[in-house]
């Protein structure tokens, strides 16, 4: 490749997403930065070592952010990689209906609108990455965040379409699913945390995932023996 490789983060204002901006951009990654927040996606802008390019987006607004998306990516001459990490969680025991609403709209409308655009643009340049963020949430359902859990499992199952049908035809195309456990972030909330790892630790793993082009990772790797505990516990007892 004779140009820095090309990444675009959508959620990139906070979380995960600023600290894989970081990461990227340390790693010679020019970057398209796209969040609902302005200010502070400027603010990241300016700290890194690469080009950025930065987009306002709202993903609750699917086809807004459709078209914001599509012209985020023409100001490149070709984006290698897009890592889908917005997203909101809220913890509802009283099971009111906006931030069921607000999830859905985010975490399943928003995310398959993102990842129908990136994947638009990987068949037509005829190479990509696509990468999106799960949870560990999207192996069993929870009481106290019921559209979250439900929401996450879309994401799982709609990489898992997506990788399937790029398998099947045979396309360098590679969609990798991160699955994290805590992370400090504003949506890790409540009493009975551990294993909380900083952003700029699940940004490491994640970029090692990219490097090696994985299906699928926990992060941190660890949280792997909690997946296999909640996949074979009864119901009961979760």
């Amino acid at each position: 490749m004779d140009r820095a490789p090309v990444a675009i983060i959508i959620g990139a204002s906070s979380g995960i997403g600023a600290a894989l901006a970081r990461t990227l951009s340390g790693n010679g990654y020019e970057l398209g930065l796209a969040a609902r927040r302005t200010p502070e996606l400027a603010s990241l802008a300016s700290t890194l070592k690469t080009r950025a390019e930065i987009a306002t987006m709202d993903v609750v607004d699917s086809s807004a952010a459709i078209e914001e998306l599509q012209q985020l990516i023409a100001r490149f001459d070709a984006v290698d990689l897009i890592i889908i990490s917005a997203g909101v969680g809220f913890e509802n025991p009283d099971l009111d209906w906006n931030p069921e609403q607000e999830t859905i709209a985010v975490n399943v409308t928003g995310f398959a609108a993102m990842a129908h655009v990136a994947m638009q643009c990987f068949l037509t340049q005829g190479h990509g990455h696509l990468v999106g963020i799960s949870s560990l949430a999207a192996i069993r359902a929870n009481g106290l965040a019921p559209a979250y859990g439900a929401s996450k499992a879309f994401v799982s199952r709609y990489l898992q379409g997506l990788r399937n049908k790029v398998v099947k035809a045979k396309l360098p195309i590679t969609v990798t699913e991160i699955q994290p456990g805590f992370v400090d972030t504003a949506m890790a909330k409540g009493p009975g945390l551990f294993w909380v790892a900083s952003p700029e630790k699940a940004a490491g793993q994640i970029l090692r995932a990219i490097q090696r082009k994985k299906k699928h990772v926990y992060v941190t790797r660890r949280w792997r023996i909690i997946a296999w505990l909640m996949r074979i516990l009864p119901e009961r007892m979760l």
